[in-house]
């Protein structure tokens, strides 16, 4: 019976693992790197979409919300998003889309009832959010840029 060896160039599976590697660590720094951008900018204000009317809230209170009722884990501090929650920093919902999809989500979002959060305290959290800078567009980040020249 004839026994069959099958050679793996290994040195190419790992220059690929490598480059995979390096592929990963670039674009979780370039991510790093937006979301940093976007907490060194400071509010000014509150922003709204033309011919739409900014919410009556509390945008300090909103933000204590926030935190208290740890959107922040899957959210981001800066509603930057993440692995598990989508960005909703300077959303473009309206405050009552805002609250109708807090109370009835799609997707792996829990439902958040009148009883966990009034609609004042959403009206509150939805102007933290309106009240938060966008972020910045990737040629106006200077890091971005230099890692690009190399």
């Amino acid at each position: 019976m004839k026994t069959y060896v099958f050679l793996v160039d290994t040195t190419k599976a790992r220059r690929t693992r490598r480059c995979h590697a390096f592929v990963s660590l670039c674009l979780g720094g370039l991510a790093a790197v937006a979301g940093l951008a976007m907490l060194e900018s400071v509010a000014t204000g509150q922003t709204a979409a033309p011919g739409q009317a900014v919410a009556e809230g509390n945008a300090a209170r909103g933000k204590q919300l926030f935190e208290k009722k740890t959107c922040y884990y899957c959210h981001g501090s800066a509603a930057q998003g993440g692995r598990d929650g989508a960005r909703i920093a300077v959303t473009a919902m309206s405050a009552p889309a805002f609250i109708r999809y807090v109370r009835k989500p799609g997707g792996a979002m829990p439902a958040f009832t009148e009883k966990i959060l009034s609609d004042q305290e959403l009206t509150d959290i939805y102007v933290h959010l309106k009240s938060l800078p966008a972020a910045r567009a990737p040629n106006e980040i200077p890091l971005l840029g230099q890692l690009w020249e190399k």
